[in-house]
């Protein structure tokens, strides 16, 4: 036995190992069925899996708020790729993209109220063309659950995200004209 071939079986079985401790790791999975109805006439429809590993420290969260008020939300996407990974976010047929803020709370009727965000994921040909959307940096989520593990939510998948001092409060402004529906949003079965 070669030590290439040698180092490679340990490597799998590593991973062979390692891989059920990271599955029990899962704070809440989630499944949805986002509907996106931004071109008119067309609407595109996907299954959206999204996990949560923990949810972020009340120290990030402060982090991300001071940068928000301050007005410096052109170093929103930067601070939010620094975080540590808090869950992901995929499509069935794509890639994952690591969430970097989640936070949960308990809503007045015994459901759930989840809010993620994250730098958003952009190809090299919208990098590279340097365009408006540049701008839209952000990922941002808000899904609601019953008591029974069921609900819906709201996804902006390019959002820019400020502060009115005069409102205080949080603005969401969507580069699409109107954010992706998740319907059907289930709690997963661990």
């Amino acid at each position: 036995m070669t030590p290439s071939y040698r180092l490679a079986l340990i490597a799998a079985a590593l991973v062979c190992i390692a891989a059920p401790a990271r599955a029990a790791d899962k704070v809440l999975s989630l499944t949805a069925h986002a509907l996106s109805l931004d071109t008119p006439g067309k609407s595109r429809t996907a299954t959206v899996l999204i996990s949560f590993e923990r949810w972020s420290t009340e120290e990030e969260r402060k982090s991300l708020l001071d940068t928000i008020v301050e007005k410096d939300t052109d170093r929103l996407a930067d601070l939010l790729r620094d975080l540590p990974k808090v869950g992901v976010i995929r499509t069935t047929r794509s890639l994952g993209w690591d969430i970097h803020y989640a936070h949960m709370e308990t809503t007045a009727s015994g459901g759930t109220r989840i809010v993620f965000a994250t730098d958003r994921p952009m190809n090299f040909l919208e990098a590279s063309n340097a365009g408006r959307s540049l701008d839209y940096d952000v990922m941002v989520s808000e899904i609601r659950l019953g008591p029974d593990g069921k609900g819906d939510g709201r996804l902006v998948p390019a959002a820019r995200v400020t502060y009115d001092r005069e409102t205080r409060a949080i603005e969401i402004e969507d580069f699409s004209n109107q954010p992706v529906r998740l319907t059907y949003v289930t709690r997963d079965k661990k």
